[in-house]
């Protein structure tokens, strides 16, 4: 008959193995074989009660898998508390205890067999267990610590035999400094009859079950007690529902160019998470505002505000990617859940959404069926046309001149391998657009309003190809706003915030739309969670906050983001030439509404100097052509106030 094809699957492992059995087999084989064949009889009816499965017994040994972690270690520890008794009745030199090492892992399945690092790691474990105890991985846990009433010991990270990485390893044990198996005093094996044994394992099993509640209750006490301190320090009220800041995973390659590839990875993982409505998800912008900074995940997501903190590493070498990640619990430090990953580079988009779908039960969040499906829909099944995208994203991000053209080559590399990469059509789309409003410096020769048409084409392909696809309905807005029409560019908006809620650019957008068709005071709430979602925002948030406070008056507050970003773009340059006309022409729309809110705000001396600068360049520029040009104000009289302002300082109507 033919062999089964071989199967990949995460599960639970655990091996055991008898401590001292060519003693006991070498000093009373028949007595060794009978009690092997009653205690594996115990163990098989343990394994079945907690759904898992005996993989194999060779010689004195067992390899048991099951599908949930909690359900293997209670299991294991059923066990041994089970055969501690049972050795009770035993001479001391005729007992048999088994050491048990579990961990969860990645295992090959093949004709019912397990092979594969989760086998040998639970091996190694096994290995460094006491007799009548059990040893676990990091992953294990990290998992269970807070979910069963029991301790554990951490041995530290052991050298093993053929495991490449340091394992870290903890004892499990049933109350602090006390072996898991010990559920019956020694003193028990004097004992002249059952009865008394009984009674005995009674009275300490009645202690030991007021022991775990009184400790589980001491638990929880400081469980929320560090939940109360976390809350107060934290720097915004946490959200009513999970909050998590994916930070950037460290590349762990040789090649230290390969950022862009872990970067990539990190932001994909933000962007699935993000999707999801029962999530609150700190944008990529303020996330990766810490790479490379060596501070406690514990004081980051103070600073941000959020629960939960996901970081992680990220190493490729040739055609295999190791990807370790881990969820902390902020207020504790506690890990709920980490996984390390050794696959194929071609197994990347499935791994990426397995890892986001792991996070998400992690935090106990139920996922609806769309979102399940925004989660796998996979963008390309071409792993270098990712890898151009990525490259891309990563140019597009730096937003100067050079870098957008360096994006666009990269975006158009990407489509000529996958033409329907939706990512990478996006990818282009937004670099259009940047040249509809930038022509002179990234459009190639093209006109801004063909630009503005070879973006609107490439987001409409995106609808067609995904229907849900959030960025596309948001480059919808934006291409909709430079063209004036306010009320379709928030209704696209909206379709991409309800499609996208944690997506921070997709609410400042729709924030900006309602601030230009005057309606001031909802593009503030916009704006508010906007910055909320990403609070250390990138520079057009600066222009957009100035924008709106200027809309609904506050003239005052409309001041310090603008100059703030003026001064950003004071170091850099827009074309060939660092002149000051190229200076001057970056952030433009910002210049002219810093402009007028001073003027606004009564400080005309400030506004007619920055006039005065501006006039020397442009003696030809009017006020009303250039607002009715840049600004796309949806009434009339927000245009009039404006340049009213701008000519109160001293510019030409």
């Amino acid at each position: 008959m033919a062999a089964r094809e071989v199967e990949r699957k995460l599960t639970a492992v655990f091996v055991t193995d008898v401590a001292g059995y060519s003693r006991l087999m070498a000093e009373n084989p028949d007595q060794t074989l009978e009690t092997l064949t009653a205690y594996r009889q115990v163990f098989s009816v343990y394994v079945e009660q907690f759904h898992g499965r005996i993989v194999n017994r060779p010689g004195d040994s067992i390899l048991a898998e099951f599908g949930s972690v909690v359900d293997a270690l209670t299991c294991a520890v059923e066990i041994q508390r089970e055969l501690a008794e049972r050795n009770l009745s035993l001479p001391e030199n005729s007992r048999m205890h088994f050491r048990i090492g579990l961990t969860m892992g990645d295992v090959l399945l093949k004709d019912g067999e397990l092979y594969g690092d989760g086998v040998n790691i639970a091996a190694r474990l096994e290995a460094l267990a006491d007799p009548g105890g059990i040893c676990i991985s990091r992953n294990v846990h990290d998992q269970v610590q807070s979910r069963l009433p029991l301790h554990f010991e951490y041995l530290g990270e052991k050298i093993v035999k053929n495991i490449p990485e340091p394992v870290r390893a903890y004892k499990v044990l049933s109350e602090p400094g006390a072996a898991a198996h010990r559920a019956v005093k020694a003193g028990a094996i004097t004992a002249k009859t059952w009865r008394r044994v009984a009674l005995a394992a009674a009275v300490l099993g009645l202690i030991a079950l007021v022991g775990v509640l009184a400790w589980n209750l001491y638990r929880q006490s400081v469980i929320e007690s560090a939940l109360a301190t976390f809350e107060k320090e934290a720097a915004f009220p946490l959200p009513a529902k999970p909050s998590i800041v994916v930070l950037p995973f460290g590349n762990l390659s040789e090649n230290a160019k390969d950022e862009w590839f872990s970067d990539g990875i990190t932001e994909t993982i933000t962007t699935d998470l993000s999707k999801i409505k029962k999530l609150f998800v700190i944008a990529r912008n303020s996330a990766f505002a810490y790479k490379g900074k060596n501070m406690d995940v514990r004081s980051i997501a103070r600073e941000l505000g959020v629960a939960y903190v996901l970081e992680g590493s990220v190493q490729k070498s040739g055609d295999r990617l190791r990807i370790n990640a881990q969820l902390i619990e902020a207020a504790t430090g506690n890990h709920l859940w980490a996984e390390r990953y050794d696959r194929k580079l071609e197994e990347l988009f499935t791994l990426q959404s397995e890892i986001a779908e792991k996070i998400v039960a992690a935090l106990e969040t139920q996922l609806t069926l769309d979102e399940v499906g925004r989660i796998r829909r996979g963008t390309t099944n071409n792993v270098k046309a990712w890898e151009h995208y990525v490259r891309g994203m990563h140019e597009l991000n730096r937003s100067t001149p050079v870098t957008v053209r360096i994006a666009k080559a990269e975006f158009k590399k990407a489509l000529e391998m996958d033409q329907d990469f939706v990512a990478a059509l996006l990818g282009l789309g937004w670099v259009h657009l940047f040249g509809a409003i930038h022509f002179y410096t990234v459009s190639g020769g093209l006109s801004p309003s063909t630009s503005r048409e070879l973006a609107t084409e490439l987001a409409r392909r995106v609808i067609t190809l995904d229907k849900n696809n959030a960025e596309s309905f948001a480059l919808l807005s934006q291409i909709l706003l430079t063209k004036g029409q306010h009320d379709m560019s928030i209704s696209h908006a909206r379709n991409a915030v309800e499609l996208h809620p944690n997506g921070a650019d997709w609410h400042a957008y729709l924030a900006e739309a309602l601030a230009l068709s005057g309606r001031g005071n909802e593009a503030l709430k916009e704006i508010d969670f906007t910055l909320r979602l990403n609070p250390t925002y990138p520079e057009s948030y600066y222009y957009q906050l100035g924008l709106i406070n200027y809309i609904v008056g506050r003239f005052e507050e409309a001041i310090p983001p603008l100059e703030r970003l003026l001064e950003r773009a004071s170091t850099q340059t827009w074309g060939s030439q660092p002149d000051k006309s190229n200076r001057f022409r970056l952030r433009l729309r910002s210049r002219f509404l810093l402009i007028a809110s001073l003027s606004a705000g009564g400080r005309i001396s400030q506004a007619k100097q920055m006039a005065a600068e501006i006039l020397e360049l442009w003696p030809y520029l009017y006020m009303t052509e250039f607002i009715a040009l840049r600004f796309k104000f949806k009434n009339p009289e927000d245009m009039e106030r404006m340049v009213g302002h701008l000519v109160q300082a001293g510019l030409p109507e």
